[in-house]
């Protein structure tokens, strides 16, 4: 085989593979779009509707990985490359759950411990009745000073 015949098959079996790569993140596109189309009509709560968005979870993990090992190359890549990528990432993850997790404590005991502070969206307002104001003139202010 020449050297060109094989850079010529190499080439095809790239195309190839981009375009299926192509076809497998349309489909879980119109899957997912499906989906939260779906999910809109089912009762907030539902246990399907939580199936439904762990499913769509699933299925972004999934074209995330095609996406980073097709079209960033990282799946022809060396074994220490990827975690050179994947661990921070995972890192990164970890952080923004952990700082909404210690968010979310924080606000709850500042609302339970302190009710100064307590948000206004958990406090029911009560209508109140709208009670005018007793002003005195201008004039008679000025009698005072004099």
């Amino acid at each position: 085989m020449e050297h060109s015949e094989v850079i010529h098959i190499e080439h095809h079996q790239n195309k190839n593979e981009v375009r299926n790569v192509t076809i497998i993140l349309s489909i879980l596109t119109i899957i997912e779009l499906v989906l939260g189309f779906w999910m809109m009509d089912m009762k907030e709560g539902s246990t399907a509707r939580l199936a439904t968005k762990i499913t769509i979870i699933v299925l972004m993990l999934v074209k995330a990985y095609y996406i980073v090992g097709y079209f960033m190359h990282l799946k022809h890549e060396l074994r220490n490359l990827i975690m050179t990528v994947a661990v921070p990432m995972l890192l990164f993850v970890w952080f923004i759950i952990a700082f909404l997790y210690d968010g979310n404590s924080f606000r709850n005991l500042r609302n339970n411990y302190d009710p100064h502070f307590k948000e206004q969206s958990t406090i029911k307002k009560t209508p109140t009745e709208h009670k005018p104001e007793h002003k005195e003139s201008g004039h008679e202010e000025k009698k005072e000073m004099h």
